[in-house]
């Protein structure tokens, strides 16, 4: 595995086992443990129930399968799945497919964590983690824009600008790399960027479905 995904899955074991199994996170009513057995869930040998986690029509199974293991697996030993990662078959046992498999999955999913809670405040990250995370978010910044309609967006870091679409009005977004990733995966109550558009393009943006 990549040395970043798998630094930041570490962290991320290390803040679900102290927050404890039944503490709560962004990710809807899932709890911690529920959390855990996602992330086991998506690098399982079971495709049949991973597959939920990207095709709608199986989703009700896979959220199911989900709270299944959650309840009857000790939340430590879910949690140490995690942190060993997937089975040595696996194509993200391949550092590069780790670093862009993982790394943001991981990231997104440690803030899920954290900010569970409303007083959570944003990480001081390393610089070769923002600058990877900012790599990463030039790539996947379509298709977490694919549900914004109507409204183009040109996304502004400290290092770089990345705009996507041409010809609606535009909407800056402002912030860290990580931010504006925690924004587009649909965590906006929590993430921390500055919008700079016209009022109704704004609007349009911070309500449309964002995400995978």
């Amino acid at each position: 595995m990549s040395r970043l995904a798998h630094e930041e899955r570490g962290a991320l074991c290390d803040t679900m086992l102290a927050a404890g199994p039944d503490a709560p996170t962004l990710c809807g009513t899932w709890s911690v443990a529920d959390l855990a057995a996602h992330l086991v869930i998506r690098e399982s040998a079971r495709l049949d129930l991973a597959a939920g986690i990207v095709v709608p029509a199986l989703s009700g199974r896979t959220d199911a399968a989900t709270r299944s293991l959650a309840a009857r697996t000790p939340f430590a030993t879910l949690v140490e799945r995690v942190r060993t990662g997937p089975p040595a078959w696996h194509p993200t046992r391949v550092a590069r497919v780790d670093e862009a498999a993982n790394l943001v999955e991981m990231f997104i999913h440690h803030e899920d964590v954290r900010r569970g809670t409303a007083d959570a405040n944003p990480r001081h990250l390393p610089q070769e983690l923002t600058t990877a995370l900012g790599k990463q978010l030039a790539k996947m910044a379509p298709l977490l824009l694919r549900g914004a309609k109507g409204v183009d967006v040109e996304l502004v870091t400290a290092k770089h600008r990345k705009r996507v679409g041409t010809g609606h009005p535009v909407v800056e977004v402002h912030g860290h790399p990580g931010e504006i990733l925690l924004f587009l995966s649909g965590r906006k109550g929590v993430a921390q960027v500055e919008f700079v558009g016209e009022k109704a393009a704004v609007a349009t943006l911070t309500e449309a479905d964002l995400g995978m």
